[in-house]
């Protein structure tokens, strides 16, 4: 009897050994990581209002996919868990092409113009009527929110529950992500700005999608695009002739080819992200950011 129950037991402990070495191992869920680019236009989206100059008009004549509001998601479908950056006015589009319609685990939000934080609205009792979505901000960004009308009774009705970052300090996640906010200049006329590093099992991205020119920041942008593998960076602008009329002195974005010569040679994968609709980026390039496309992360 023995003999048998030693047996027994020796066959289970084989059995066991060959299903952790075998074809047929479930992959752990942390490997299920996804970055996805939910959007790629500047704050107005594509076409913007009032346009009707190409590429605007072949969205309107249907040539062309309209563009959302720049937007990153991470997602992670085995573990149930998602994560967006920036609540754009196009979010529950966004939040239906990352998850299927599930609400985000927690929002990072970059500042307060329009295209990166009024999506919040729809968190509320209007719309989705949530329950204590974690909203991540500075410390601008969150008393901004809670002072403010509608916003502050988001907060008030418990739709959102702001949570601080501080540049530098990373904030741990759920799924072993981490997510560093980076401060960076740019008009700031209600709350200051920031960037995100987001690291997770195997990638590490930075996403800066709104800033002022490089040099004008504390940021060295090419030593830290260097520490990452994907970066998704400001391409608002190409050339201050896009946009005629206006004092380019007062809208500072860093031009595309700027960007792409102090960044020659480093290793990460760059993507412009944040277009406006006179860019002439618009017509495609390797390097420019597409609405759809995920990384396994």
């Amino acid at each position: 009897m023995v003999k048998l129950a030693r047996s027994v037991v020796g066959c289970f402990v084989l059995l066991v050994t060959l299903a952790g070495v075998g074809g047929s191992r479930q992959p752990e869920p942390a490997a299920g990581w996804r970055l996805v680019v939910l959007g790629t236009a500047q704050d107005g989206g594509m076409p913007h209002l009032g346009c009707l100059q190409p590429p605007c008009s072949e969205v309107r004549a249907g040539r062309r996919p309209a563009a959302k509001v720049s937007c990153l998601g991470l997602v992670n479908a085995g573990l149930g868990l998602s994560y967006l950056f920036d609540a754009t006015p196009d979010l529950p589009a966004q939040v239906h092409a990352l998850t299927g319609g599930t609400l985000p685990d927690a929002i990072f939000l970059t500042h307060g113009h329009i295209g990166h934080y009024t999506g919040l609205m729809y968190l509320g009792k209007e719309a989705r009527a949530a329950r204590g979505i974690p909203v991540y901000g500075t410390r601008r960004m969150a008393g901004y929110l809670g002072a403010n009308g509608p916003w502050s009774l988001l907060v008030k009705d418990g739709h959102i529950e702001l949570r601080l970052v501080r540049p530098d300090e990373a904030v741990r996640l759920a799924g072993g992500i981490r997510v560093t906010a980076i401060q960076v200049a740019h008009r700031d006329e209600f709350t200051d700005t920031v960037g995100y590093v987001i690291e997770g099992p195997r990638q590490k991205a930075v996403f800066i999608p709104d800033t002022d020119r490089w040099e004008k920041g504390s940021v060295d942008i090419r030593t830290l695009v260097s520490r990452v593998d994907l970066a998704f960076l400001d391409g608002t602008f190409s050339s201050p002739q896009e946009i005629g009329g206006r004092d380019v002195s007062a809208i500072p974005h860093p031009m595309i080819p700027a960007t792409r010569e102090l960044l020659q040679g480093v290793r990460a994968r760059i993507y412009f992200i944040h277009l406006n609709h006179t860019n002439p980026e618009w017509r495609g390039g390797k390097d420019i950011a597409r609405e759809g496309t995920a990384f396994d992360f």
